[in-house]
């Protein structure tokens, strides 16, 4: 059994951590801002006082990020539901493998979901990219964020993975704390969930002797599927894959915060998250053992189709996939007012943007909504 202290360079904070960090925060130059936006009409002094009252992790969720999302959905959600946590024993401990479309909220309206449902909150992954600053550093990790390390050399890079594996397997299996962790590694920027063979690959990499089927079945590997209805950050992800065409996209200075803030604040609709079925040990072993590259592509596999069945189509996908096809295939799923709406948003996304060719702008933002009726279309396909 490894000890928590040799995970002290990735972890969330401990509860003896937390009053620190709350001082810190409740005196940054930044606090009125967030307390005006997490507690509208409370007075700034009363809650500083509250947030440097807060001494454990669960008082900072149950006081702070409670509220924070309480916020988003009554400010940028039109309707919050969620399915499948019924299903989950709430004394196991999961993985959680998400898809990913939003830097932030993926995983904090999951964690709200839980929170709803009686569950205990997981541990969630967070970028070291995005921990840039020490109010960004306090906040997630008395969230119960945890690190991953990106960049450095090929060495450093499997020595990164080999500790971030140790340290899922020993949250889980040790520490008794389920885990939140996106496909794939960043946001799928194009509608298209996949899981990437690599992050199985990952969380084998701890496994002690016994093979890849009990190094998985024993981390109760669970699907997750978020669904938004209006995706965050569209006009975002639209630019950027343009500009990836012809060009290396390379992050701008505040890029991420942008988009985080872009996410919290632009109008959602219905979000909708789907917790799927156990990957069990008799799932496991129907994959091929025998290589192990095409073990984990299975496996992979298997929860891409997962998260691809549970995502919620809306009426803007099937609007979008009819205007990129030029057809009224689906013309049943949407009403005219419903088109016009979302016709009004794509032009004024498009035209608002700083590109050459509109056109093909206009097609990547309607393919961003449009190739999640084709990935259902297609699995479906292939269970007929």
């Amino acid at each position: 059994m490894m000890k928590d202290s040799a995970f002290d360079d990735l972890r969330p904070y401990c509860d003896e951590e937390i009053a620190p960090a709350m001082e810190r925060i409740a005196c940054h130059e930044y606090f009125p801002l967030l307390a005006g936006y997490v507690f509208p009409g409370r007075d700034v002094e009363q809650v500083r006082q509250m947030v440097k009252r807060i001494a454990t992790v669960d008082g900072f969720q149950l006081q702070v990020m409670k509220a924070v999302n309480e916020e988003v959905v009554r400010c940028s959600i039109r309707r919050f539901s969620f399915e499948g946590l019924d299903r989950l024993d709430r004394r196991r401990r999961y993985l959680f493998v998400s898809n990913h479309r939003d830097i932030m909220l993926d995983a904090t309206l999951f964690q709200y979901a839980l929170y709803l449902t009686g569950h205990r909150t997981s541990e969630i992954t967070f970028g070291s990219n995005l921990m840039s600053s020490q109010l960004a550093i306090d906040i997630g990790r008395s969230n119960k964020m945890f690190k991953v390390v990106r960049g450095g050399s090929v060495r450093d890079f499997y020595a990164n993975l080999l500790h971030l594996s140790q340290y899922i397997r020993h949250t889980v299996c040790e520490k008794r704390e389920s885990v939140w962790i996106a496909q794939r590694n960043g946001r799928t920027k194009d509608g298209r969930d996949a899981t990437d063979p690599a992050i199985v690959k990952m969380f084998c990499m701890s496994a002690p002797d016994g093979g890849p089927v009990r190094a998985l079945a024993e981390l109760n590997i669970v699907p997750v599927a978020v669904s938004y209805q209006w995706e965050t950050c569209d006009g975002l992800k639209a630019v950027e894959l343009y500009r990836s065409r012809t060009e290396k996209y390379v992050k701008q200075p505040g890029e991420d915060m942008n988009s985080i803030l872009t996410g919290i604040t632009q109008p959602k609709g219905d979000v909708h998250i789907a917790v799927g079925t156990l990957l069990t040990e008799n799932i496991l072993a129907s994959f091929d053992s025998a290589s192990n590259s095409r073990f984990c592509k299975q496996a992979a596999t298997w929860i891409s189709n997962r998260i691809v069945a549970n995502c919620r189509l809306t009426c803007n996908n099937f609007i979008a996939h009819d205007l990129r096809s030029g057809d009224s295939q689906y013309a049943a799923h949407y009403t005219q007012a419903e088109k016009d709406c979302f016709v009004a948003h794509c032009s004024a996304t498009v035209n608002a943007a700083a590109v050459a060719d509109r056109n093909a702008l206009r097609d990547i933002l309607l393919g961003i909504y449009a190739n999640p009726v084709d990935a259902q279309r297609a699995l479906d396909s292939m269970t007929e």
